[in-house]
């Protein structure tokens, strides 16, 4: 029998998914696990937005959504929403793409964008699937580490000593998976200027952009009127309307890209869901409370969290900008992240995901999603704190 692509053995599972389903099976085993290794809002769906999806099923939305990009409520609710929020103006039937999920927005993005070979900075630490998915379209990841001990500050300097004559284009992620960082000013100013002067594509996944903290301001790279005509968004509905299994995401950039996108979308997915989509019009046009609601709720664990690992010894949890994530420290351990989590696991029944899987190639980090309820948060942070002498 032939044998499966060297590529696929390659890219593998996804660390955090498969973190997860480590944490579901223990607890079909019956151990009392607490599973923080997931990146799903712990709320249920907003009614409003539901009721919108029952009432397309019952009206007979189930036919394939034409056009296949997205059907045009909701291109233009996205357009009027980037337009609203993120002072950005595309045109909604040439410039979005709706699609079953985010990560297949961030494929059709880098797709459409990279011929074989073609580099693509990644800062880290960074999400899990953004040095998988570049390689999966033939696309060579190259990370840029930035460090806690200054706030993971990006800086024009270190992204410039990773450039090459096959840089491509960049990935930011602003608030940041994993260590909820939100770029300033001077960040994105430095982003926009290496994209000028080395002529690059930015992708800019702005998923967890409605999760903000302490009012910092979250700004979307496409409103620098310099780049706007480089930068493809990234977005979707799963973390800010609680939408995980609704699989919805959307992309949008210029024009010619987003044919290219579209190609590739029309060759594989086809379309999203047309019932989800007259939700997510709901939802991009409905009462936006249920958003704040979780935000301020985010926010209240963001805070128990920071103070609960910083209170641990040799533990340290820098602040929390945005997203639903903390990255905390063990200082002076002197073991790999992948044996803190499994210390972690094993003697505390809590799971994480290590830093490794971020990029992280110093220091032992370990994150935890703080979208779980209050109770088991508590419960995690006195747990890891009374194993604390296993871990230094």
């Amino acid at each position: 029998m032939p044998n499966p692509t060297q590529l696929a053995k390659k890219i593998g599972k996804s660390p955090t998914i498969a973190m997860n389903d480590k944490a579901k099976q223990l607890a079909a085993e019956g151990h009392d696990v607490i599973g923080l290794a997931g990146g799903e809002p712990d709320f249920d769906t907003p009614p409003h937005i539901v009721e919108a999806a029952l009432k397309a099923i019952r009206d007979g939305e189930t036919r394939y959504a034409a056009p296949s990009k997205g059907i045009r409520p909701l291109l233009e609710a996205i357009a009027q929403k980037l337009e609203r929020d993120n002072a950005v103006r595309v045109n909604p039937m040439s410039d979005i793409i709706v699609t079953p999920g985010g990560k297949l927005a961030l494929f059709l993005a880098l797709k459409a964008m990279l011929d074989p070979g073609d580099e693509v900075l990644i800062p880290a630490p960074y999400w899990v699937s953004y040095p998988s998915i570049t390689t999966m379209v033939g696309g060579v990841p190259v990370a840029v580490e930035t460090s806690s001990a200054d706030g993971y500050q990006l800086r024009l300097e270190q992204l410039r000593e990773r450039l090459s004559p096959r840089t491509k284009a960049i990935i930011i992620n602003s608030p940041c998976n994993p260590t909820g960082h939100v770029l300033s000013s001077a960040e994105l100013e430095a982003v926009a200027s290496l994209a000028l002067e080395a002529d690059l594509y930015i992708i800019s996944d702005e998923i967890y952009e409605k999760l903000n903290f302490d009012g910092k301001p979250v700004r979307s790279l496409a409103a620098i009127p310099e780049i706007a005509d480089r930068v493809v968004i990234i977005n979707g509905m799963s973390k800010a309307y609680a939408m995980t299994g609704w699989r919805l995401g959307w992309l949008a950039g210029p024009s010619p890209l987003m044919s290219a996108a579209g190609s590739f979308n029309s060759q594989t997915a086809t379309s999203a869901a047309t019932f989800t989509q007259h939700a997510a019009v709901a939802a991009l046009t409905g009462p936006q409370d249920c958003v704040e609601v979780m935000r301020q709720s985010y926010e209240e664990r963001r805070d128990f969290m920071v103070a609960g690992f910083n209170s641990i010894p040799n533990m340290s949890c820098p602040a929390i900008d945005g997203a639903f994530y903390a990255f905390p420290k063990v200082d002076e351990t002197g073991k790999t992240s992948e044996e803190v989590a499994n210390i972690i696991l094993d003697e505390a029944v809590v799971v994480g995901v290590p830093g490794s899987a971020f990029g992280v190639t110093q220091d032992a980090h370990i994150r935890f999603s703080f979208a779980e309820d209050f109770n088991k948060l508590k419960a995690a942070v006195e747990r890891i704190r009374g194993i604390a002498d296993k871990l230094a």
